[in-house]
């Protein structure tokens, strides 16, 4: 049975069409909604996915639409939409002009789907979250943003490849920004309830720890054109499962801190529970020195980025 009545994913792209080919899969609403504003490109990859239904055996109805007043309606709408990230760019390169792409999208959302909760992809994704919300005026539970979810994937990919072992045996999770300066936990890294720092020396682990924060990067720098989307999706899609299936899973994600952590008006990715309403409850977990060192400087660049998007002429 679907989760929700109605999901739609924005941006039709190499993100958002491999997001809704695992929704759809995955049976998580009745309605799944694909916009781009190429005509043509969401109708074609939505009646692309709805002809492998006999295949795969899924319900969920899927079409694609160029008019973002059909996100009306949605129970949970995904932003995808925006320029990606070219070899040598960084993510906050792309604050200007994503910010009037996601604009645009936010207000359809606040206009056409008032009660939806809001994942947030669009890069830098923190900052782009940070901007969604302000648009839409809703409650910081119904906006959330993947970061630390891709991110602690990478993680524990990267230990788990390390070490030899089953990915989803290895436990963490990462902090902060969704970029260089991200911080992945060690101190609560484990596998099998093993600590990692049992099993891995330092310096392996240090070297995990900077692969991670350059996780994105490597992938631009080897697909020459485009970014990541296979990873991507996949988290993104573990964040919709755990609000259509209402599953109460503990995530991280990029949420609006209102003093957790010490941080107040600022997205940075944190534990946090989520379920049908969103963002349940943020957990506040004990750091080492220089994990808490680390998050600080995470915090100031993102702030750093809020400081630039507040400069930016009027949209």
């Amino acid at each position: 049975m679907a989760g929700l009545g109605k999901v739609s994913v924005v941006g039709a792209g190499n993100i958002g069409g491999t997001l809704a080919q695992r929704l759809a899969e995955e049976d998580l609403a009745e309605e799944l909604m694909l916009l781009d504003i190429v005509e043509g490109l969401p109708q074609g990859k939505a009646l692309d996915i709805q002809e492998s239904a006999p295949v795969v055996g899924f319900s969920t109805r899927v079409r694609g639409s160029t008019d973002l007043k059909d996100v009306a309606g949605s129970d949970l709408v995904v932003l995808t939409a925006g320029l990606a990230r070219k070899p040598g760019m960084s993510r906050s390169d792309l604050l200007g002009k994503n910010a009037q792409i996601v604009q645009g999208h936010a207000e359809a959302i606040r206009d056409h789907a008032p009660h939806a909760v809001v994942v947030v992809v669009t890069n830098p994704v923190d900052v782009m979250a940070y901007w969604v919300r302000k648009v839409t005026g809703f409650p910081r539970a119904r906006v959330l943003a993947e970061s630390g979810t891709l991110d602690s994937a990478r993680f524990r990919w990267f230990v788990a490849d390390a070490l030899g072992l089953a990915p989803r045996d290895v436990v963490g999770f990462t902090l902060g920004t969704h970029g260089d300066t991200m911080v992945p936990i060690l101190s609560h890294c484990s596998v099998n309830g093993v600590p990692v720092s049992r099993l891995l020396s330092p310096e392996k682990l240090a070297a995990i720890v900077e692969r991670t924060k350059k996780g994105g990067g490597e992938i631009v720098d080897l697909l020459k054109t485009g970014s990541a989307y296979y990873a991507p999706a996949a988290a993104q899609a573990e964040m919709v499962s755990a609000v259509a299936r209402n599953e109460h899973r503990l995530l991280s994600c990029s949420v609006l801190l209102e003093g957790e952590y010490g941080y107040r008006d600022l997205f940075l990715s944190v534990p946090v529970t989520v379920g049908r309403a969103g963002v349940e409850k943020i957990h506040e977990v004990t750091l080492t020195p220089e994990e808490r060192a680390a998050l600080d400087l995470s915090a100031r660049a993102v702030s750093e980025d809020l400081r630039l998007l507040s400069a930016l002429p009027p949209h």
